[in-house]
């Protein structure tokens, strides 16, 4: 491999003031893949085998990018996206949140903070680790406000038990490519939901990434966009990977939403650090949606 040039790709994870100050040009969580799939299994959307001791193969990667993931620009608008969740949501100190693909507990710490109960689950072990101990090492009022464990957001096993669930920056929901795994989480968040829980989800722009992700090829047919990058270990150590990530129009998450018996109230243009309630645009990289469970 060759060695990193002076300005970073997009995507990559880079310990620099540079990286950080960066202006957001990607998905804010691509999905990645050490070999990019055959053109003919696009469809499926991306690699489908993980290792033998894997269940997905987003595990690797994020062994090796372990805590170096919050180095990344769009780790870094936490607070004011959580205060913008919490009033949609109309969160209260005592409700109890799921987190689906809580990554390293950004979000999930921030929420307990602020005295809501949250319990984050991810794919990968290496970030659960990482998350419990920033929950250990944060200021949190209550002990044991946030816990996570490492789980499949295809096969949630939660039955009404959250008054809220949010999947944030495309943590689990656009990373499952293949034909049925988004609607899957989506079935998983929903059946966890007390009746008139909330939903906070975000997704990749499908306007966004044919009109201005220049760094990517889109296939319009599978909805998935594309693009080589690198990401680097904690220690700066690269590797280059294969980035893809399911996209979405507003109407398609709808439809989405609605088959799994969830109303989507507000569909709003985001980016990372930058929640509102901006009226969808072709021009935002990120959708966030607001539903409740009907």
């Amino acid at each position: 491999m060759s060695p990193p040039s002076s300005e970073p790709p997009v995507g990559s994870i880079v310990a620099t003031e540079a990286d950080l100050a960066a202006p957001y040009r990607a998905p804010s969580r691509l999905v990645a893949a050490e070999k990019a799939p055959r053109i003919d299994d696009v469809n499926g959307a991306g690699p489908q085998h993980p290792g033998p001791d894997r269940d997905h193969w987003f595990e690797d990667l994020a062994d090796h990018m372990g805590a170096a993931y919050d180095r990344y620009s769009h780790t870094k608008g936490t607070v004011q996206e959580v205060d913008h969740v919490v009033a949609a949501l109309t969160l209260r100190r005592g409700d109890r949140v799921l987190d689906v693909g809580c990554g390293t507990g950004r979000h999930a710490v921030e929420l307990a903070r602020r005295g809501i109960a949250v319990h984050g689950v991810d794919i990968s072990r290496r970030f659960v680790d990482i998350a419990e101990r920033r929950a250990a090492d944060s200021l949190i009022a209550e002990p044991g406000a946030a816990t996570f464990e490492r789980g499949d957001a295809r096969s949630l096993a939660f039955s009404g038990e959250f008054d809220a669930v949010i999947c944030l920056c495309q943590g689990a929901f656009g990373m499952m490519t293949a034909d049925g795994d988004d609607a899957a989480v989506v079935a998983g968040m929903a059946r966890a939901l007390r009746p008139e829980g909330r939903l906070a989800l975000s997704a990749f722009n499908a306007y966004f990434a044919v009109r201005h992700h220049d760094d990517a090829d889109f296939d319009a047919d599978a909805g998935v966009s594309h693009e080589v990058t690198e990401i680097r270990s904690e220690t700066g150590e690269p590797r280059e990977a294969d980035l893809w990530t399911g996209c979405y129009t507003p109407r398609e998450l709808r439809l989405l939403l609605a088959a799994h018996g969830l109303e989507a109230t507000a569909i709003s243009s985001v980016e990372p650090g930058a929640y509102g309630w901006a009226e969808p645009t072709t021009d935002s990289p990120e959708f966030l949606v607001i539903a409740r469970r009907r």
